[in-house]
């Protein structure tokens, strides 16, 4: 299939990369915009494999980390470029109640439930079509995810919208409804490097995150309940700072997560407003990433848990603090906390959710 935008040359192809150990096909797709920013992401998990944005001499480069072939994206532990649900991030002892019935959820996390599950969405094959909304061309993800589903409640029907837009944007619309009382959560799990993903180290990135507050967590990275001030502490990034800046001072919060691993309660004028979350800024190639959303917070990660056991298409092993992730999301652990925005989605109601990742540079 390749489909193209009528004036300003957006398209969308495709091409078959191989099969997966069950013998299913997986293919890769690309959105690519008139200046040549790109969009390439599968079928499988709609893991985005490469977002090509150029440097300020107009240079492009993947500033997303890849793996190096099809088997590691069938595994892929570090959920690279994943979609993730139905429950981004952790649930505390790998069980909620709602309606006054507890669900159990696969334990893969220690004693908790991350991203899902075993076999989360990042392990759907995704069924893509192409569509048109006047200049802008988007690729349309759909999933069903059956009735107890990883141990969740209700059929959930997914659409997840990936549009690539003139000022080298990548837009993600997210979309559901239940036939049951459910929760949901859902992000995208990309690994940035503004310089490039075989740049190794991310610690000179300056980074900016429009939050006052953070859920701290215990040792296990489920939040305590409670909302704290970033001020005074190395997770306040309300004024631009380099992530090394703060990653090696030992507050018991960084020294808990080896790192960056923390959700952040993001400003906002009203609860669904799609407003400034985060910025990134690679001072050696001056590329540029801001993030827009409208959900209520943002997980910053700062790779904490590679350690060269993957690599990708440039041939360089990935280790701690190669890259970053910038998850929008609501709350961890939030079924079981009641004093969080809730992430319970009803029968005849519509989960919908944005988040854009905007490419500029320092030229701009």
């Amino acid at each position: 299939m390749t489909a193209k935008a009528t004036e300003k040359g957006i398209s969308l192809s495709r091409e078959t990369i191989g099969r997966l150990s069950s013998g299913e096909e997986v293919t890769e797709y690309r959105l690519r915009n008139e200046a040549g920013f790109e969009l390439r992401f599968l079928d499988r998990g709609g893991i985005v494999t490469a977002i090509m944005a150029p440097d300020r001499q107009g240079r492009f480069t993947n500033v997303t980390l890849d793996h190096a072939d099809l088997p590691l994206y069938e595994e892929n532990p570090g959920y690279f470029g994943a979609i993730i649900g139905r429950f981004a991030n952790r649930i505390g002892g790998a069980s909620f109640t709602l309606g006054g019935h507890t669900y159990s959820l696969a334990a893969n996390n220690g004693s908790n439930t991350l991203h899902g599950g075993t076999s989360g969405f990042d392990k759907a094959q995704w069924s893509v079509n192409a569509a048109q909304s006047g200049l802008t061309l988007s690729a349309v993800l759909t999933h069903t995810s059956p009735d107890g589903d990883e141990g969740f409640p209700g059929t959930l029907k997914l659409e997840v919208v990936y549009s690539v837009h003139e000022a080298n944007e990548f837009r993600i619309d997210y979309q559901a409804v239940t036939t049951a009382e459910t929760v949901l959560n859902l992000t995208n799990h990309a690994y940035f490097n503004l310089a490039g993903n075989d740049q190794g180290s991310v610690l000179d990135h300056i980074v900016e995150i429009n939050a006052e507050r953070f859920t701290p967590v215990d040792l296990t990275g489920i939040p305590t309940g409670d909302y704290a001030p970033v001020s005074g502490t190395p997770l306040d990034f309300r004024t631009p700072k380099p992530i090394g800046a703060g990653i090696r001072i030992p507050h018991p919060q960084i020294l808990r997560q080896n790192g960056y691993d923390h959700n952040y309660v993001l400003d906002k004028p009203s609860p669904q407003a799609l407003t400034f979350a985060a910025r990134a800024y690679d001072p050696k190639s001056g590329r540029i990433m801001e993030v827009e959303t409208t959900e209520p917070g943002l997980q910053f990660y700062t790779a904490n848990y590679l350690g060269g056991g993957s690599a990708g298409t440039a041939g360089v092993a990935y280790r701690q603090s190669d890259a970053f992730c910038f998850e929008t999301q609501h709350f961890p652990d939030s079924p079981n906390r009641p004093e969080f925005p809730t992430t319970v989605l009803q029968p005849g109601h519509i989960f919908r959710s944005t988040t854009i990742y905007r490419f500029k540079t320092d030229r701009d």
